[in-house]
């Protein structure tokens, strides 16, 4: 990357703290406007080490924000939803609303352990259920909805949006790539909740475009359960992404066990996600209380 401007440099040593990653020197920013803000921006973000795809989106915020506020602050960083070209609420292509705060939102295996989460008090549970059986999957998807039936916990089912819908299940939770095969409007029209993922702000608006039920975003540290695409956002990012999308039940995943539920609870998100912090317990109830005190 070429010497950056000084505007660039002082978005970066304002915030190379808690915003940097390791950045890719051979990285050349392709601009899409000539603004000297959105270019000084999109360097910076560029070697504070954010993908190009997020870069583009905070160079083009922080030109916004430039406008709106009639000056350059190399301390400030976007975080109002007008810079990003996000709609005002209320919405009227919203998904079904859930509680602002999910609480423990335990990531589950199979109807079983969804149904003993759910009677250890656990508020948030997820069916993951990895199958290519369809028979299979509706089987699982209609125990685990009926494992939740008297007990005060919230079902999302991964993926199997169809089988959700004809199980009423409480909320289908979908990837990025997910959602451009998924039935959304009929996730809609059956009125089930619906949680995206997100890894950056280019999936965050992507996400809010679709005005979903909640957000989750990460993964905040290493993890070894999926390939990520993206490295470990770190709680500084977090902390950004939570203030940008602060209209949004928020989600945080990956890597987050109870040693980082103080730390992470913080950051402004009002859930945190666990999988391994509770099947790879020794004792699981135990551990799920455990973090349901850690995160308050």
């Amino acid at each position: 990357m070429n010497a950056l401007p000084a505007q660039a440099q002082a978005i970066v040593a304002a915030h190379r703290a808690a915003l940097a990653l390791p950045a890719n020197p051979d990285v050349e920013a392709i601009f899409s406007r000539a603004d000297p803000t959105y270019r000084a921006a999109k360097q910076a973000c560029l070697a504070l080490g954010f993908v190009e795809i997020d870069a583009e989106c905070l160079g083009l915020a922080w030109q916004a924000m430039t406008r709106r506020m009639n000056k350059f602050d190399a301390q400030a960083w976007p975080d109002e939803p007008a810079d990003f070209g996000m709609r005002p609420w209320p919405r009227a292509d919203a998904f079904a609303a859930c509680p602002k705060t999910l609480g423990l939102y335990a990531v589950l295996p199979d109807a079983a352990w969804v149904g003993r989460m759910a009677r250890a008090g656990v508020p948030t549970v997820q069916l993951r259920f990895k199958s290519d059986d369809v028979c299979a999957v509706e089987r699982e998807v209609k125990a685990a909805v009926e494992a939740v039936r008297d007990t005060n916990a919230l079902l999302f089912i991964n993926d199997h949006w169809q089988a959700a819908i004809d199980a009423g299940a409480y909320g289908v939770h979908l990837g990025q790539e997910d959602m451009d095969v998924a039935n959304l409007a009929a996730i809609r029209a059956a009125g089930l909740r619906l949680g995206l993922s997100s890894h950056g702000y280019a999936e965050m608006l992507r996400a809010d475009r679709l005005s979903p039920s909640y957000i989750a975003m990460g993964a905040v540290f290493p993890t070894t359960l999926k390939r990520m695409a993206t490295a470990p956002q770190g709680l500084g990012r977090l902390r950004v992404y939570a203030r940008l999308m602060r209209d949004y039940p928020l989600v945080a995943i990956g890597g987050i066990d109870g040693s980082k539920m103080a730390q992470v609870k913080s950051s402004g998100v009002g859930s945190v996600a666990v999988v391994r912090a509770i099947t790879g317990a020794p004792d699981p109830e135990q551990a799920a209380a455990q973090l349901m005190q850690q995160l308050g």
